[in-house]
């Protein structure tokens, strides 16, 4: 997906940009070790570099080709002696307790099936008042919310311009095949069960939300 990745997800995910302005707005304006969290084709990748000169930026992501892209994006831009990408899964990560100030992430959280792991993981990874900031999908609260929100974003997606019905398809079935969706107060609970002292929902449309959390 990566050579149609930027066209898609702005013809597929309403109010993307919003979306990511919303996320960048929101983030801690000291941090000098950020650790982001599936970095795609470097949309975010390249707002974090900008936004924090003398920050280093470990970014990761499963897919070589994205991790690729990235990196190449940030080198294009004088920017590439501050940002290390790994090819890895969320899972497998491991690094020393108080490495960042902060985790970002944008449209990747809801690829992992178990996140009370990966968030214990986070919060022993953030310094003292560092925060993990994310934009991503959530579940409905009710089976009734899911699917108007459902119907809400296939009506975005079959506006004019946007996705044909084969790409409708394709997104349906990645859906089904690797989306694991949680409602806003679960990430809350599974957050708070791993530390985190301060969360918040700064932004939200349908299933489309920004959560910040801070480290104790």
């Amino acid at each position: 997906m990566a050579a149609n990745y930027d066209s898609l997800i702005r013809r597929a995910v309403p109010r993307y940009d919003e979306m990511i302005e919303r996320l960048v707005s929101h983030l801690p304006v000291d941090a000098l070790r950020i650790l982001e969290l599936g970095c795609g084709t470097g949309n975010l990748t390249l707002r974090l570099l900008e936004q924090f000169p003398s920050a280093r930026i470990v970014t990761v992501d499963a897919a070589p080709e994205m991790t690729s892209l990235a990196a190449a994006r940030a080198r294009e831009r004088g920017w590439g002696a501050r940002l290390e990408c790994l090819t890895a899964r969320f899972e497998d990560l491991s690094f020393a307790p108080g490495s960042f100030d902060l985790v970002a992430s944008c449209m990747s959280l809801h690829h992992v099936k178990d996140k009370r792991p990966l968030y214990r993981g986070i919060n022993a990874w953030l310094r003292p008042g560092g925060w993990l900031c994310f934009a991503d999908q959530l579940l409905g609260a009710t089976p009734e919310i899911q699917s108007e929100f459902w119907r809400a974003w296939l009506a975005f997606c079959r506006e004019p311009g946007h996705c044909t019905e084969e790409e409708i398809a394709s997104l349906e079935a990645h859906a089904a095949a690797h989306d694991h969706y949680e409602p806003l107060t679960s990430h809350f609970r599974m957050l708070e069960e791993a530390g985190f002292a301060t969360m918040d929902c700064v932004w939200r449309n349908h299933m489309y939300a920004v959560v910040v959390g801070g480290h104790q």
